[in-house]
């Protein structure tokens, strides 16, 4: 590594940090230049344990020493000339609003996104995130996901990015080990053509969401469970869940095989995407019904 003062953030060798507070530069800038941030040394090591590519770290000084396993990791992977530029406590703080908890963040290369077919291939239950724009619940979600034995994550066009860097701390690094991709380029895409692929390679859709023909959550499972010779068992199972408040749209609900609820008392209607993906997750798990 080496290892580079900052004395100022006008420095151009950092330009890829100076936007962070910015959200919409930074949309625009990251994908030019094929750049994502990743927050905190857990999500950095996640990263790097992943095979992705660091451009350059930025990191408070109170931190270098115990970081040396993951400069270390560097050097035999990437090379010595990757840099670390060093800030103070202070200079970080004026850079992104906020204290870090962990005080590094690392600039690093995106890559090509693989299709469907392939995230898809040895998948027996996958999860779609439609149009969910929070990127704590993204996170969240894919952290989930992780835990419980997802086989991977489809993200509609206009979801939020799995990248972005409050979406990829808030997931603790599992975004760069629970395998996923984008279902569709174009807006369009989701739901018509983004339903037909899923069930053109043998997936049960199932729309997350109450209406007056949704079947509870422990159905589902029955289904998943019983034998495969029953004429309504699950073999391969997608469940797709909708954006904050609106939650799915009604041509998702529509053109989904199923329609699922989760049960609830006390009039609560709904729950929160991150903890509904977390219960349906849980009571799907192939481990769970294996005990």
């Amino acid at each position: 590594m080496r290892f580079i003062t900052i004395d100022s953030f006008e420095d151009e060798r950092v330009s890829a940090y100076v936007n962070l507070t910015e959200i919409q530069l930074r949309n625009r800038l990251e994908p030019a230049k094929g750049l994502f941030i990743a927050e905190s040394p857990k999500v950095i090591d996640r990263a790097l344990a992943a095979g992705r590519e660091p451009i350059s770290l930025l990191v408070e000084e109170p931190w270098i020493e115990g970081m040396a396993d993951t400069f270390a990791f560097v050097d035999e992977h990437w090379g010595t000339d990757i840099p670390v530029y060093v800030a103070t406590p202070e200079q970080l703080k004026s850079l992104t609003g906020y204290r870090l908890h962990r005080g590094a963040l690392a600039a690093m290369r995106r890559w090509p996104l693989p299709s469907v077919a392939e995230v898809c291939r040895n998948a027996r239950r996958v999860a779609v995130m439609e149009n969910i724009v929070d990127h704590t619940n993204v996170g969240a979600l894919m952290r989930s996901a992780a835990a419980l034995d997802v086989d991977a994550v489809l993200v509609t066009p206009s979801c939020g990015d799995p990248l972005y860097r409050r979406a990829a701390r808030v997931s603790m690094g599992t975004v760069f080990q629970v395998p996923w991709t984008r279902i569709g380029e174009d807006v369009h895409d989701w739901p018509r053509k983004g339903l037909a692929e899923l069930k053109s390679l043998g997936f049960t859709t199932v729309a997350m969401a109450l209406s007056d023909d949704s079947i509870s959550l422990d159905e589902l499972t029955r289904r998943l469970n019983n034998n495969p010779t029953e004429s309504d068992h699950i073999d391969k199972l997608a469940l797709i869940f909708g954006t904050e408040g609106d939650g799915l749209s009604l041509h998702t609900i529509a053109g989904s095989d199923l329609t699922v609820k989760i049960p609830m008392a006390h009039g609560v209607d709904s729950l929160n995407v991150a903890a509904s993906s977390a219960v349906a997750f849980y009571a799907t798990s192939p481990l769970r019904a294996a005990h």
